[in-house]
């Protein structure tokens, strides 16, 4: 039988949760069930998605090299990450619009990722709010702040993330102008979407995605919403509300002003260079994400993972450091531990999963996820995530 990636498409299509046993099988179901401007939008990236492609297939250029006869009956694979000790290295990052995908959004994500005992992130652009999400789940929780040209409104959900008891702020540093999504404008995708005569035929062929999105709640962003209408009650799409709502000033002064302004546990997400790693230790930063967007803006960048261990070696030992995009698997996971990182994070992982099943889809894939790490560390002879070094890695 042929098990290519797209013979199993055809063969093996999963139609229900029970048919999910990895990443790739929650994106095919969440193709099937969402309309398709919303589904590109998870799915897409910049101009030719190199970046993207490139994002996953970066971990396929490291081998991994087992330690056997270690006893390893049990592993501990809790770390520490912004002060928090975390039940397991995985993160679930910070994603914008989820009401869009499944009309569970951001409380059934929150939900699964206080089940997993890990750190869950809302946007600036989240459709709930930053004080129902800080009065949801008691787990660490970190908001990822866009700055936006009213001042007003930065001040405002700095101001609201502290009364929320947020644990962290992750200032987003990569998208000063968006990434020319080229799906997106095929698709005409649009927040909140825009009726039209081709997305109504994409709707009324998902008859539970449109009865959801239209029947419940009224969709909105009400971080934003105090402050501009831009996303909410004017469609606009994701490229346009970027190039004229953000800061395009943003330096690294406005980045240290930002972070004595919260106070707390500080991230920059985005960082991809040693010389900006090194600057966000200069200005207080506690942790980075290193991070390309998920390749949706800068195509042609290079991936998270090949640009992690000169991160590390410049500023490991200084602050914590994330890897964040092209996660779809454990052994991702265990190689990037093994560099160095203190964990790892990512969207698709689990907005396909939001998509193809809402809370229940999330955590069966954070949970597939977790025992994938686990059944690796055992197969790796690693107690902890300590144990994993660069001694179990090869580059071809």
């Amino acid at each position: 039988m042929d098990f290519s990636d797209k013979a199993l498409g055809a063969a093996f299509a999963p139609r229900r949760l029970g048919d999910c046993h990895n990443v790739a099988d929650f994106r095919r179901l969440a193709k099937r069930r969402l309309p398709g401007p919303i589904f590109h939008y998870i799915d897409g990236a910049a101009d030719d998605e190199l970046t993207r492609r490139r994002n996953g297939s970066a971990y396929d250029d490291c081998d991994l090299v087992p330690n056997v006869l270690a006893g390893v009956e049990t592993v501990d694979m809790r770390t520490t990450v912004m002060g928090k000790t975390i039940a397991m290295p995985l993160m679930l990052s910070p994603t914008a619009l989820q009401r869009l995908f499944h009309w569970h959004g951001e409380r059934g994500v929150a939900r699964a990722a206080e089940k997993a005992g890990t750190w869950f992130g809302i946007s600036s652009l989240a459709t709930v709010s930053i004080e129902e999400i800080g009065g949801q789940i008691s787990s660490p929780k970190m908001f990822q702040l866009y700055v936006h040209k009213d001042k007003g409104l930065n001040r405002s959900m700095i101001e609201r993330c502290k009364a929320a008891k947020f644990d962290a702020i992750a200032l987003t540093v990569d998208t000063i102008v968006s990434g020319r999504r080229e799906r997106c404008q095929r698709t005409g995708f649009t927040s909140p979407p825009r009726l039209t005569l081709a997305s109504m035929a994409s709707f009324a062929m998902h008859p539970a995605w449109a009865a959801n999105y239209f029947l419940r709640e009224k969709f909105e962003l009400p971080n934003l919403n105090s402050h501009v209408s831009e996303g909410t009650n004017i469609a606009l799409s994701v490229a346009d509300y970027f190039n004229t709502m953000l800061d395009q000033s943003m330096d690294w002064k406005a980045a240290e002003a930002i972070r004595a302004e919260w106070g707390g546990e500080f991230c920059l997400k985005g960082v991809m260079s040693v010389a900006d790693a090194r600057r966000a230790v200069d200005i207080g930063a506690t942790a980075i994400m290193v991070s390309n967007h998920g390749g949706r803006q800068l195509d042609g960048s290079r991936a998270p993972f090949d640009q992690l261990a000169e991160i590390v070696d410049a500023v490991g030992d200084k602050i914590d450091v994330i890897c964040d995009g092209g996660v779809t698997r454990g052994s991702h996971v265990l190689k990037a531990l093994s560099v160095g990182a203190k964990a790892c994070s990512g969207g698709r992982l689990y907005l396909y999963a939001l998509a193809a099943a809402g809370q229940a889809g999330v955590e069966r894939s954070v949970g597939n996820l977790r025992d994938e790490i686990e059944r690796g560390m055992k197969l790796m002879g690693a107690k902890s995530v300590g144990d994993l070094t660069r001694e179990n890695l090869r580059w071809r």
